[in-house]
């Protein structure tokens, strides 16, 4: 069996694995988009590096885009394998990659008519909504902690990694020349005590370990002190500065986080009178798919919702799906909360919001989970004085205030926490993979001193061979 590491490798986007067992047969663990690479964006998401229809097998870890976002554009370039996932996963793709396709498009017409001016060439979309429908006809979804015969030498399980609904660790047991060799690919880890989710489940042992290293040198503050956080910023923007709290999240698993502990807040009669804005339809369309899932909820929440049925929903809060009502938004003069997608601000209806808003020091602009460094939204964690927004520079006067503890990777704690499942003497390697290299240096020592004894952090295209 050999491994191919062909994203997310030394970076934290374009989570994509291929394994190549010793009878020829491809499996790809993840098909995500590079995101926040600038201009080499683009061209990294357009080419493979194999030809997609020699892959007979896609198993996703989950729906978020950096691990999902490319599959559509694998099936335009010819793969017609199955995509195997958790059912949770597959609901949040059949509307998580029609947005992507969508924002593509729309991004692209509003980058076109910049080039038009410049005299470059007019930019295509990857996929488009008819690419997207035709990979969903390819999709699997299997019940968690279910053994699921690929075919005769391979088996795949999905155990709960509670990193967003449906997330999975994907236990692989691939059979060759009579021997069974299990391999583990952790996707992304969540946390502990999440305020929706469950915990990460512990999971069969394993002889190799593809992991993800994210928070791999950083621990988060605790996470009981989240809530209170939130409130301050939002009294501090909204009721002493009249300002706005512009808030960029993941529309799956962070918005409704935010829009649970604000329902909360409402209820407990602590929430301000202003409006709490979610614009984006994807955020939308997903927390009905979360509703439909509680399954994947945790006993808080469920016990919450014995008082509260709706837990995504209270006076003042209005979901914005039309495009017409989102412009209406850069009218406002009055102070409010907009949630929109995406987390790390490079795409989306939150660069138009930013936008507008960056610039007045009455507002301020709340990063509530990671970014990668190139992205917008790594430009403002790094707390750069001037950003550039669809080519145009702008004044960085709002206010950048960072919560980490929203964020649904696991630290370095937590990830060590998770594989105390393992037995270390019987994991014969261990690959970093979905961090960026200096934290994954960090995060390798960690592992050592927890008792792991060979640790790789694989560079991009590198090739190892099991044996």
């Amino acid at each position: 069996m050999k491994i191919q590491f062909l994203g997310a490798a030394r970076t934290v986007t374009g989570s994509k694995h291929l394994i190549t067992s010793d009878d020829g047969i491809n499996i790809l663990l993840d098909c995500g988009f590079f995101q926040g690479k600038g201009s080499e964006t683009d061209a990294m998401n357009r080419h493979f590096g194999f030809d997609p229809a020699s892959i007979d097998y896609l198993i996703l870890s989950h729906a978020h885009i950096d691990h999902s976002g490319n599959i559509p554009n694998l099936v335009k370039q010819g793969f017609k394998g199955q995509i195997i996932c958790t059912k949770a996963t597959l609901d949040l793709c059949s509307i998580m990659l029609k947005d992507c396709a969508h924002i593509q498009e729309n991004d692209v017409k509003y980058l076109n008519k910049r080039r038009l001016k410049l005299g470059q060439a007019p930019l295509k979309p990857l996929y488009n909504e008819n690419d997207v429908e035709k990979a969903m006809k390819l999709f699997l979804g299997i019940p968690y902690n279910s053994n699921h015969n690929v075919y005769e030498k391979l088996k795949v399980m999905f155990t709960d990694s509670g990193h967003i609904l449906g997330s999975a660790g994907i236990n692989i047991e691939l059979t060759e020349n009579k021997k069974t060799t299990k391999l583990f690919f952790s996707g992304d880890i969540g946390r502990y005590n999440s305020s929706i989710l469950k915990d990460p489940q512990p999971f069969p042992q394993a002889d190799y370990i593809i992991t993800e290293s994210t928070y791999g040198d950083r621990l988060h503050s605790d996470i009981s002190q989240t809530e209170q956080q939130l409130f301050d910023v939002i009294y501090d923007t909204c009721i002493t500065k009249k300002g706005k709290v512009i808030i960029p999240a993941f529309s799956l698993g962070r918005t409704q986080e935010l829009v649970y502990a604000l329902d909360k807040m409402s209820t407990k009669k602590m929430l301000p009178k202003i409006n709490v804005y979610v614009d984006s339809p994807l955020s939308v369309n997903a927390t009905n798919i979360m509703r439909n899932h509680p399954e994947c909820f945790n006993d808080n929440i469920l016990e919450y919702m014995k008082s509260d049925s709706n837990p995504f929903g209270f006076d003042n809060l209005i979901y914005i799906q039309d495009v017409i009502e989102s412009k209406k938004l850069n009218e406002l003069k009055e102070p409010c909360i907009i949630i929109s997608a995406s987390g790390m601000a490079d795409a989306g209806r939150i660069k138009h919001h930013i936008a507008n808003n960056i610039s007045d020091s009455k507002n301020t602009i709340l990063i509530v989970g990671y970014a990668e460094p190139h992205s917008l939204g790594g430009k403002l964690r790094a707390k750069q004085k001037k950003v550039k927004v669809y080519g145009v520079e702008h004044e960085v006067n709002a206010d950048i205030v960072i919560i980490d503890s929203y964020s649904a990777h696991g630290d370095y704690r937590e990830m060590i926490e998770y594989y105390d499942c393992q037995d270390k003497s019987k994991v014969k390697h261990v690959f970093l993979v979905h961090g960026e290299y200096n934290v994954q240096l960090n995060y390798q020592k960690k592992l050592l001193d927890a008792g792991f004894m060979a640790i790789t952090i694989p560079a991009p295209g590198d090739v190892v061979e099991l044996n």
